[in-house]
């Protein structure tokens, strides 16, 4: 490697670490104040960048907002692959996507307030990040293939339809954690703790199975 190559290098590992420093500061001001609330001013006080690296990298203030959404919603997608669930039974791999799908909204409350909170702006800027589509397609897929091969394997039912599937068991993981502070004020359940959190979680895992089985 020659010494320009080297400096190319070194500049290169900065820029990757300035920008993902600023994300990783920007996913925690989104999740907590919104797109509203957030402040490129903020942001960039609290990184190791300045506001007009911010907009270098991002261009703005939407376009920071997008990449945050991009890497919430990649972080989530690129686990579930990891797991390798073609490898596993389909009852197998259905609980254990059920179990990951959960812990994983547990562990990243922030993907859950970036996700309600762009529901609530009406979906106006997700569909502006890259690859968003076909990203998220891949858990319907995967669910696919587990229902083909447990109807297969004898144990699941025919018919179950694998995006409806998802929805489902993304709403019964997302409300233990969307929901956490007014269910402890109104009920003094604080769903967080790990003995409520386990036992929630088969509560999950054993609705989504009663659903697909035979």
């Amino acid at each position: 490697m020659t010494v320009l190559q080297s400096k190319a290098s070194i500049r290169a590992a900065l820029a990757e670490n300035t920008r993902a420093n600023i994300i990783d500061v920007a996913t925690r001001e989104f999740s907590d104040k919104g797109f509203a609330g957030a402040r490129i001013d903020e942001i960039a006080e609290k990184t190791n960048s300045s506001k007009r690296m911010i907009y270098y990298y991002f261009g703005g203030k939407e376009g920071l907002y997008q990449a945050v959404l991009e890497q919430s919603y990649a972080g989530i997608r690129e686990r579930e692959q990891a797991q390798n669930f073609d490898a596993m039974s389909a009852e197998e791999a259905m609980r254990a996507l059920v179990v990951h799908t959960f812990d994983y909204h547990m562990t990243h409350p922030e993907f859950v307030r970036l996700v309600m909170n762009e529901n609530i702006l009406h979906g106006a800027h997700i569909e502006g990040v890259s690859g968003i589509k076909s990203r998220n397609r891949s858990v319907v897929n995967a669910l696919k293939r587990m229902l083909d091969k447990g109807v297969e394997e004898g144990v699941f039912r025919e018919g179950v339809d694998p995006l409806d599937l998802h929805m489902t068991m993304s709403a019964l993981c997302f409300f233990n954690v969307s929901n956490r502070y007014t269910l402890r004020a109104i009920f003094g359940v604080d769903t967080s703790v790990p003995k409520a959190r386990t036992k929630r979680r088969e509560q999950v895992v054993a609705c989504v199975l009663s659903y697909v089985r035979r």
